[in-house]
């Protein structure tokens, strides 16, 4: 292949894999914009000042149910769609095994461009929630701020389709981690699962329900929550990175945690194909921001919890709606 075809492949590639990432950016823009504008929306909206808020936010986005455990979720050993379960670990096992399966799979769509793409065979969809009144300035929630919220984010996260969490890709070639390593298969272990059960649907498939033991300041692919979900990475570096915002003490590693626990993967799988056939995995992340400064406010607290869902598969109106038809 001549140089300049092997550039232009380079490059199309990295192009994609760009395009593949944004959401996991995406999500740290919206959590900034969102901590600023709690600290200096509250302050503003007492004053009603215009336009202060939208300043706000322009600065921040410059920077380029609070989830429990299911009482029911309780292994317990026995035979389901002819599977036998005799440890949380062989449960886990049968996840992972499906997981592979299913991910192995692509299948090419033509894209609105015309051109054809080759994806991940199962794609899903996803949905980004902040919990209601969950937007606290020390302490406390304003109610006429959480209203905000939706308008907030519908105008910064576009959502988009992907492959099975933790991917954020639907192209398998770009499916990898901050290091490189492709995530094609589960990385979960037995170790990763705080509890997980086993359900008949009496259909011929069985449904797994996995919960992730909690974590603090998760990365994608590389812990128990990051092997479970799209996770945020380092959020800390983000937020510090806001030229409107500073701390009275410390620094952003010490006072902007993000805290993953609640979250869960129910996955159903049908035992004659070993494949999945549908999934939802609820990620829930408590975010908090202590001794922040912006403008003329000093040493506040912002607290905020993040839903965020994926759920598989995606609808054809939704693949119709992303550009892409199957071939």
């Amino acid at each position: 292949m001549s140089e300049k075809k092997e550039a232009k492949k380079a490059k199309k590639a990295e192009k994609k894999a760009a395009k593949g990432q944004k959401s996991g950016k995406g999500f740290k823009i919206v959590i900034a914009v969102l901590l600023v504008l709690a600290i200096v929306g509250e302050f503003y909206i007492g004053l009603t000042i215009p336009g202060k808020i939208e300043n706000a936010i322009t600065a921040a986005t410059a920077v380029t149910d609070n989830g429990s455990d299911d009482p029911g979720v309780e292994f317990k050993e026995g035979t389901y769609g002819g599977v036998e379960f005799k440890t949380l670990e062989d449960v886990v096992k049968y996840y992972n095994d499906a997981y592979n399966k299913t991910k192995a799979k692509t299948a090419d769509f033509k894209n609105s461009g015309g051109d054809v793409e080759t994806l991940y065979a199962f794609i899903g969809e996803e949905n980004l929630q902040i919990k209601e009144g969950s937007l606290l300035v020390d302490g406390s929630a304003n109610a006429m701020l959480n209203g905000m919220v939706p308008g907030i984010l519908s105008g910064i996260f576009k959502p988009n389709v992907c492959g099975l969490p933790p991917s954020s890709n639907r192209h398998p070639a770009d499916d990898v981690d901050s290091a490189g390593a492709s995530m094609a298969t589960s990385r979960v272990t037995i170790e990763d699962v705080k509890a997980g059960n086993v359900v008949d649907n009496g259909d011929g498939t069985i449904t797994i329900t996995l919960i992730p033991v909690a974590t603090e300041m998760s990365e994608k692919g590389m812990d128990p929550q990051g092997h479970f979900f799209n996770t945020l990475g380092a959020l800390d570096s983000v937020v510090g990175s806001i030229s409107v915002l500073s701390f009275s003490q410390g620094g952003a590693s010490e006072n902007v945690k993000a805290t993953y626990e609640g979250g869960k993967a129910v996955v159903t799988i049908d035992p004659a194909s070993g494949e999945i056939v549908k999934a939802d995995y609820n990620m829930v992340v408590n975010v908090d921001v202590q001794h922040a400064n912006v403008t003329v406010l000093k040493d506040k607290s912002a607290s905020l919890v993040i839903l965020y869902d994926n759920h598989f598969p995606a609808s054809d109106a939704t693949m119709a709606e992303k550009g892409y038809t199957a071939v």
